[in-house]
C-alpha cells in the first residue's frame, strides 16, 4: 500500500519516531494510524529489550526537594553517551524519578520503576524512550532523605555530582556553601569520630 507522506508526518508527529520507522510501521498497518503507533510500540520495546545488555555508563543525578525543604530525593540515571544524558526527555525522566522517590518513598529501583508515570510506569517511560533514541537507560540507584531543618540542594557541572545538605541554623548560602565543599572534596564524615 502507498502511503501518504502527509501521514507520515502525521505519525512522526504523534510518536517522535524517525521518518522512515513511520512510513514502515504505517505500510504494515496498512495506512492505519493507529495500528501503526501499535507497531512502533512494540518495536521500541524490543528495542529496549536488545539494547538491555549494553553498558550504560554515563548519565546524570536529578534532585528534587519538597516546597518545605523537609523531604528530598536523589537519583542517578544512566545512558550509554554523554549525548543522550543531555537529551531533554531523558533529564525529564530523570527528574520526574527524582521526584516520585521524595513523594512515593519506593524501597529499590524495582519499586520505583512500577510506579505511575506519565500514562504508564516509569519502566515503560524509560523503554519508549529507549527505543526512540537507541541506546539503553537504566535508573542506577537513589536515596531519599528527611530533613531535620531544611534540605540545601547542589549539583556540580554535567550533573554528575550531587550533594543534599540539610541545614539547621544555617541559611541557604551556608548549605550551598558546605555542599559544593562536599562535592569537590568528597568527605567520608562530618569529623574524625
Amino acid at each position: 500500500m502507498a502511503v501518504s507522506a502527509k501521514d507520515v508526518m502525521e505519525l512522526r508527529r504523534q510518536t517522535d519516531c524517525g521518518m522512515m520507522e513511520c512510513k514502515k510501521a504505517l505500510v504494515k498497518a496498512d495506512g492505519d494510524i493507529n495500528k501503526a503507533i501499535e507497531i512502533l510500540r512494540e518495536e521500541g520495546l524490543a528495542t529496549a529489550a536488545k539494547k538491555a545488555g549494553r553498558i550504560a555508563a554515563e548519565g546524570i543525578v536529578a534532585i528534587s526537594i519538597s516546597a518545605d525543604g523537609k523531604q528530598g530525593a536523589m537519583i542517578e540515571v544512566n545512558s550509554e553517551t554523554d549525548f543522550v544524558a543531555k537529551n531533554d526527555e531523558f533529564i525529564a525522566l530523570a527528574n520526574g524519578s527524582a521526584a516520585l522517590v521524595a513523594e512515593q518513598n519506593p524501597v529499590d529501583v524495582a519499586a520505583l520503576s512500577a510506579l505511575a508515570m506519565g500514562d504508564g510506569t516509569v519502566e515503560s517511560t524509560r523503554s519508549a524512550l529507549v527505543g526512540k533514541i537507541g541506546e539503553n537507560m537504566s535508573i542506577r540507584r537513589f536515596a531519599r532523605f528527611e530533613a531535620k531543618g531544611k534540605l540545601v540542594p547542589y549539583i556540580h557541572g554535567g550533573s554528575k555530582v550531587g550533594v543534599l545538605v540539610d541545614v539547621v541554623g544555617g541559611d541557604e548560602q551556608l548549605g550551598k556553601d558546605l555542599a559544593m565543599h562536599i562535592a569537590a572534596s568528597k568527605p567520608k564524615s562530618l569529623d574524625s569520630s
